[in-house]
């Protein structure tokens, strides 16, 4: 199972970054490593003083595939959820400064949260979809899939023409904005439509 991660896909969070918009999708991994195991705290990484958390909508791929045309990509994936992609920001500013790789600072152990899974044909469209995570019961990021520079389609497309998609591989579809770092103690829940899809608590 690998974890195919998209940055860059709101206007909003390229903002608040300061970062250029892409012509095209940004694409990063993560490997199985990183998932947070189910019921398991989120550790705060000795390596660094500043890790943020990053909300997204996830799907996870049912068939495998290759080179899918857009038109076709919605019959590679039933299910959907959220999930947060750890990202150790101050780590990542050095990385991005070099012009070296970020998997350092987005790819370490227990940095991919993963949600419960739910049936995509719960919603009308997946093109109008809010999602939100909260921190201490206070909301913290908060957006709507009608935001996103690439649909769900459109990235599940793109990203299939570089890598083959397997069953069981998860897309991260980007963050909106609002990514601040988390601290210990911190109790993050993670909804899509108001339901409930994860809580993790920080050490």
């Amino acid at each position: 199972m690998k974890i195919i991660c998209i940055g860059r896909n709101y206007t909003n969070h390229i903002e608040e970054l300061q970062n250029e918009r892409p012509t095209e999708p940004v694409v990063f991994m993560k490997p199985d490593s990183a998932v947070l195991l189910k019921q398991h705290p989120f550790v705060i990484p000795e390596f660094s003083e500043d890790v943020h958390h990053e909300i997204e909508i996830i799907v996870k791929i049912n068939k495998v595939g290759k080179y899918i045309e857009p038109k076709f990509a919605h019959k590679y994936y039933d299910e959907i959820s959220v999930g947060i992609d750890f990202t150790a920001r101050d780590l990542q500013d050095k990385l991005k400064a070099k012009g070296l790789p970020w998997e350092k600072a987005k790819a370490f152990d227990g940095s991919a949260v993963i949600g419960e899974f739910i049936p995509k044909n719960q919603f009308n469209s997946l093109e109008n979809i809010t999602f939100e995570l909260t921190s201490n019961n206070e909301t913290v990021q908060k957006s709507n899939s009608s935001h996103m520079l690439w649909k769900i389609d459109e990235l599940i497309s793109y990203v299939s023409q570089f890598f083959t998609l397997k069953i069981g591989d998860i897309i991260f579809t980007g963050t909106p904005e609002g990514v601040a770092a988390v601290k210990s103690d911190d109790v993050l829940e993670g909804f899509l439509e108001g339901q409930q899809l994860f809580r993790i608590q920080v050490k």
